[in-house]
């Protein structure tokens, strides 16, 4: 097979070619390298590569369920003896050594990790235009963002660098960017997934990745999650639709009140019909009853605690507390927020989180699955949420940007987005599913019978390899 077959199949297919002799692990990332080169001056999908460290794990063929497949993993996760700057200038040099258990989980499925994908600047925006790396670009339209924090990842996929990329959600980061570049984004539940590093934000943080198929996804997720733990028994692989008929809940309006552009209101009312059509119940719903402001301030107070212990870390040896020369104005700005606020800051914001998670796992309870946009807004230009910014348009850009998303992370629960539409200037747009807690099965379900109803995986931007 030629580099451009090879580079249109998913990760199953090509583990697959692999077992069946037909081609070597090497190909695969030898074919992955090729798609790279050609594509990512134009996207500026990589924050690093680290292909000698590749070619040398494919010639040792690789076993597991992904033996030799290549992939990508978001800066935000430390890949031992690959740079980890997590879109940072401060850690720039940095190179990660220490092993964590999600790490060892995908070097166990045969994995085979080509570098690091862009990221926001320690994940913090919703748009991958960091000041170390600059911009990466939307691979539907090049001027315009391919958000955030996960961009890297979901354009890499989009643009068919490799069939999926590793990406983790703390707000909306693998959904968002997922419904911007047109691929599948699949959040499991909090605590849910094996452990990648020293927190997850008491459960806010959730590692998975972005896909061109549902299969991929739902495999990844069976690789990688815990043999047991607080999220309840595991998943294990789900490997079809089911014939279950679904009750599924639809709203349009975000947590703050705000309503979606026209195209992703039409591009609802589209996925409202297509379920009806599929069998399910569907009825119109009020919005969860949350304060969508609420959730904004707790999310970027726990994440001015966050930058303040890192700060606290690295000082003693920078000789001085981290500045303007190694930190992005934005995140200097959540820093002093965090400190403005008070000693009571942080008790309060996971006393907020608490109070949230469970009001929307109450409203979610009521149903199988719900839907909404994943977004109320259309891609929006490289440079409205650029990090020098005026932090308070950054603040409200990101709380209209994660009106839909944010909510389901507090609340531990699993959530998707689907490229089941299109705008009319051909960009893609996702829509939302959640579930109630332990509702993985559910959506990876449906997700199987939406890509088989309406499938995506053929529609390729016009940057792709």
């Amino acid at each position: 097979m030629d580099h451009d077959e090879i580079g249109r199949l998913d990760g199953t297919a090509q583990a697959a070619l692999v077992r069946a002799g037909e081609v070597s692990a090497l190909e695969l990332v030898d074919a992955a390298i090729d798609r790279i080169e050609a594509v990512e001056p134009r996207v500026h999908a990589l924050a690093s590569t680290a292909f000698e460290q590749a070619r040398d794990r494919a010639r040792q063929t690789p076993s597991g369920a992904f033996g030799g497949v290549p992939t990508l993993a978001k800066d935000l996760l430390g890949v031992p003896g690959q740079r980890h700057a997590m879109g940072c200038r401060l850690f720039g040099a940095n190179v990660a050594r220490d092993r964590t258990p999600y790490v060892d989980a995908l070097e166990a499925a045969g994995l085979v990790v080509l570098g690091k994908t862009t990221t926001s600047e320690l994940g913090l925006l919703g748009s991958t235009e960091s000041l170390l790396e600059g911009p990466t670009h939307n691979p539907w339209d090049l001027a315009r963002s391919a958000g955030g924090s996960s961009g890297g990842s979901a354009a890499a996929v989009a643009a068919r660098m490799v069939p999926f990329a590793h990406a983790s959600d703390g707000g909306g980061s693998i959904r968002g960017p997922a419904a911007m570049n047109g691929v599948f984004g699949f959040k499991p539940g909090g605590r849910r997934m094996r452990a990648a590093g020293p927190s997850d934000m008491d459960g806010l943080l959730v590692e998975h990745f972005v896909s061109w198929s549902v299969r991929d996804s739902a495999r990844l997720l069976a690789l990688t999650e815990r043999d047991e733990g607080p999220a309840g028994p595991p998943v294990g692989f789900v490997a079809g639709p089911s014939s279950r008929r679904l009750r599924i809940g639809v709203y349009e309006t975000t947590l703050t009140g705000a309503a979606p552009t026209e195209a992703n209101r039409a591009a609802l009312a589209a996925t409202r019909a297509l379920c009806a059509e599929l069998g399910h119940d569907v009825s119109v719903v009020p919005p969860p009853p949350i304060d969508g402001h609420e959730v904004g301030d707790a999310f970027f107070t726990l994440a001015g605690f966050g930058v303040e212990q890192m700060s606290a870390m690295v000082a003693p040896m920078l000789g001085r507390e981290p500045g303007e020369e190694e930190l992005e104005p934005f995140t200097l700005f959540v820093r002093e927020r965090f400190r403005s606020r008070g000693p009571a800051a942080l008790e309060q914001a996971l006393a907020a989180v608490a109070r949230i998670g469970e009001a929307m796992a109450t409203y979610l309870a009521d149903w199988n699955a719900v839907l909404c946009p994943t977004l109320p807004i259309d891609l929006w230009e490289l440079g409205t949420l650029h990090p020098e910014r005026d932090p308070a348009e950054l603040m409200a850009g990101m709380e209209r940007l994660a009106g839909y998303t944010a909510v389901h992370n507090p609340a531990m629960v699993p959530a998707m987005s689907v490229h089941l539409q299109v705008h009319p200037e051909g960009w893609p747009i996702g829509m939302h599913f959640a579930a109630p807690r332990g509702g993985e099965r559910t959506l990876l379900e449906l997700a199987y019978e939406l890509e088989e109803a309406a499938p995506w995986r053929d529609r390729l931007p016009p940057v792709h390899g």
